[in-house]
């Protein structure tokens, strides 16, 4: 099921919400008719007359598998980088694609056990593009890209050079969506302004 944003309307998270909280959703999952968005018409070998079973008309948390405990807010500050590190992260950071050291992942390992896939014999063949952590809320829409298989937006730990008020850009690409303005040297996770690109 695709991810519910909490204040946004079932017709609006069954549609493409904005509206409420932020929330941060796995993108494989969240963004309606992505690859594990299950709740679609899909015919199985056991349904009747194996022309598949109705979507359940509900949306859910869009199952996140990783990243649980941090969205926008929080809002870090004053002062960053310090402030970014106190609380346990790390400035430019991506969740569920940047690695300890601070370099991308370029494939899905950090995000699901064995890459998140395997072929026909078994052997993990990770994604290498689409996935990650997206966010959406506060104004920004959880769906992007071209349907039916949309895409979402990631989010960056990203920090503010002057005030900036919620939908506002607080680095290039990358929105506030707290639900506040911030100030200069406060950070929150941005939410991406450009899509995350097809799953692959």
């Amino acid at each position: 099921m695709p991810a519910a944003l909490p204040g946004s309307t079932l017709a609006q998270n069954l549609a493409n919400p904005s509206a409420g909280l932020n929330i941060n959703h796995d993108l494989l999952s969240g963004p309606k008719g992505s690859p594990f968005d299950r709740d679609v018409q899909v015919p199985y070998g056991s349904s009747p007359g194996g022309s598949g079973y109705p979507a359940s008309g509900n949306a859910s948390t869009g199952g996140l598998s990783t990243g649980i405990g941090f969205g926008s807010p929080p809002i870090f500050g004053l002062t960053a980088p310090a402030s970014i590190q106190a609380a346990g992260f790390n400035d430019d950071y991506i969740p569920g694609i940047t690695k300890p050291d601070g370099t991308a992942a370029t494939t899905s390992i950090l995000m699901y056990i064995g890459g998140g896939k395997s072929d026909a014999t078994g052997a993990p063949v990770p994604y290498t593009a689409g996935f990650g952590i997206g966010d959406a809320g506060q104004g920004g829409s959880r769906d992007a890209g071209a349907g039916p298989a949309f895409q979402g937006f990631t989010t960056k730990t990203v920090t503010a050079s002057g005030t900036v008020a919620n939908g506002a850009a607080v680095e290039a690409g990358f929105v506030n969506r707290s639900g506040q303005s911030i100030t200069v040297g406060q950070s929150v996770f941005g939410s991406a302004t450009v899509a995350s690109g097809a799953v692959a």
